[in-house]
């Protein structure tokens, strides 16, 4: 198991310019108007840099799924019981979820990774990594241990390291765990420095009063561990779960084996908090699906400097956000592939004055 000191080493490599400098020009040079595909040229030449190349593939692609349990359900901060995350994790693993239906559509493979279900899972197609049987309740003592959260963070470069062996060319990331977006939350506004009273959302439909009760659970862990200066692991540590380290790892991974990894919501974005801040850099690893419904999704994804395409109102999780930007991204792949150039179609192209300006 990765250790801490091994931790604080990793750092990951900067994009090729040079490849992200051939797939501007491509864009320029074919027949379209300069950025007319917005974002989207931006996630191509992001593309170019990381698999270091103008040759982009990403043809074969899988979702990693995490699965946790989380000890503050007990703090009644979600409408179900934890019994539901073995439920759906097993779902998903038979392909009946609605990641995989959406996946399906997309050509993605769905992996499930039990990383921290309450008891036993028995089913086929469950990758078993359980570090422990869901996390304690941070409202009464922390989460896991460090050990834990690093064993956790292991796990999911590893998996990274597998798809990559696998053949994978792009993953991204989903999750299951009931009273995620507590965790989340937890952990977000510790490391922004934001108030959880105006940042916690209702998650899969909590009242008012479960509200009030999720906002004050995660106010009061905040103050009493302090962690309002607290480094990522000691956050993580303290309020997080096993899925998010998980994902977190998933996302170090990535970047270690330079592999774009696609967000989904705010779980995973809090992932993508915690992976930047162990191993700077990580988020230029990082596309960003779609602007979820909790009101944290917003604050993480501009601090991380991404730009979410997909503004939906969505709050599905399991990955389905990741999935549903892939259709979009091929849409955009055809273009950067297969349009003719100004001079193929004999005309005098756009020019570029200056960045974002055309003549």
């Amino acid at each position: 198991m990765m250790c801490e000191e091994e931790l604080w080493k990793l750092k990951t490599e900067p994009l090729d310019v040079h490849a992200m400098e051939q797939a501007r020009a491509r864009l320029d040079d074919i027949a379209k108007p300069i950025d007319g595909l917005g974002q989207f040229e931006k996630i191509l030449v992001q593309l170019a840099g990381i698999q270091r190349t103008a040759d982009i593939g990403c043809e074969r692609r899988a979702v990693l799924v995490m699965c946790a349990d989380n000890g503050v359900v007990e703090e009644g901060v979600a409408q179900t019981s934890d019994e539901v995350t073995a439920l759906v994790a097993a779902n998903m693993a038979a392909g009946r979820s609605s990641v995989n239906r959406m996946a399906a559509v997309a050509g993605a493979d769905v992996l499930v990774t039990d990383i921290g279900i309450r008891g036993a899972l028995s089913c086929e197609n469950v990758r078993a990594r359980k570090i422990r049987n869901g996390t304690a309740n941070f409202a009464r003592e922390p989460a896991m241990t460090r050990q834990e959260a690093l064993a956790a963070l292991h796990e999911g470069i590893v998996w990274a390291r597998e798809c990559r062996d696998q053949g994978y060319s792009l993953l991204g990331v989903g999750e299951m765990g009931i009273g995620n977006t507590t965790t989340a939350t937890a952990v977000c506004c510790a490391l922004l420095g934001l108030s959880p009273e105006r940042m916690t959302g209702r998650g899969a439909g909590l009242d008012d009063e479960g509200l009030v009760r999720k906002r004050a659970v995660i106010s009061r862990a905040i103050e009493g561990y302090r962690l309002e200066r607290a480094d990522a692991l000691t956050v993580l540590a303290a309020v997080g779960g096993l899925d998010i380290a998980g994902i977190a790892g998933v996302m170090i991974g990535g970047a270690l084996c330079r592999m774009p990894v696609v967000l989904d919501g705010l779980i995973t974005e809090a992932a993508a908090l915690v992976a930047d801040r162990l191993v700077p850099s990580v988020r230029r690893y990082l596309i960003a699906s779609h602007l979820g419904r909790e009101p944290l999704c917003q604050a993480v994804t501009e601090e991380l400097a991404l730009h979410p395409i997909i503004c939906a109102d969505m709050a599905l999780g399991e990955g389905t956000g990741a999935v549903m930007l892939l259709p979009l991204l091929d849409m955009a792949l055809s273009v950067y592939r297969q349009n003719d150039s100004f001079a193929q179609m004999h005309m005098e192209g756009y020019r570029r004055y200056r960045e974002g300006d055309v003549l």
